[in-house]
């Protein structure tokens, strides 16, 4: 199992048409937890690895978190977002990160890439916080 982190900017990403915020995230995680999302690239995901979502702002923290449904896979009708990946939210995990996100600091993120591995040191401290 691989862990991710997956970042979204609310004011240019949306998900159902309203911005990706942790709110929207968090109510998708209850009422409708499993997501197609884009991907810059074919990342080598496989079923079973989490998907750690980062908020860009206000806050940049982790406060949510999804598990890889299936493959990421290339979509040729989509020339703009090539490549996809299905995931579920996981509703009590989003809640409890939500209440208490993981900030940037704690995550050691350097330089900001769309979707990166979480760097072992960072994983104990989002699991605790996800009640994992």
């Amino acid at each position: 199992m691989e862990d991710w982190i997956y970042i979204l900017n609310p004011n240019k990403d949306t998900l159902d048409g309203e911005p990706s915020t942790k709110e929207t995230i968090r109510r998708l995680a209850h009422e409708e937890p499993e997501l197609d999302l884009w991907l810059s690239r074919r990342n080598r995901m496989s079923p079973g690895d989490r998907l750690w979502f980062f908020f860009s702002q206000p806050e940049s923290a982790v406060a949510a978190l999804a598990e890889v449904d299936k493959e990421p896979y290339e979509d040729p009708e989509d020339a703009e977002f090539a490549y996809r990946v299905e995931v579920t939210l996981l509703p009590e995990a989003t809640d409890a990160l939500c209440a208490s996100p993981v900030g940037r600091e704690e995550l050691g993120l350097g330089q900001v890439r769309p979707v990166q591995k979480v760097k072992p040191e960072a994983l104990p401290v989002l699991l605790e916080r996800a009640g994992l």
